[in-house]
């Protein structure tokens, strides 16, 4: 008879247990939020990663090569080498 008792007790706490761990707000609810909150974070540092990335390559393209400091002066500043001439192609207005 004391056998069932614990059972039957051991049974009632387990239940309790698996009810706390499904249903409270500190259980799986909140461990799904926080695996969502990852995965979501994972996906923003891929981005930023492939980002950095390309700005390193781009650094390192400056420190060491002319031309692509020259290309960019070219495009960002409107740079015009020695021994180039510039020409300005203006549309006219026909009234």
């Amino acid at each position: 008879m004391n056998v069932r008792w614990v059972v039957a007790g051991l049974a009632v706490l387990a239940v309790a247990l698996q009810a706390e761990l499904w249903l409270s707000e500190d259980g799986f609810r909140k461990t799904q939020g926080l695996r969502e909150a990852v995965s979501g974070q994972r996906a923003v540092n891929a981005e930023l990663r492939s980002r950095n990335a390309a700005l390193d390559a781009e650094v390192v393209n400056l420190k060491e090569g002319r031309e692509a400091a020259e290309e960019r002066a070219r495009t960002d500043l409107g740079l015009i080498g020695e021994n180039e001439t510039f020409y300005q192609v203006v549309d006219t207005v026909d009234d």
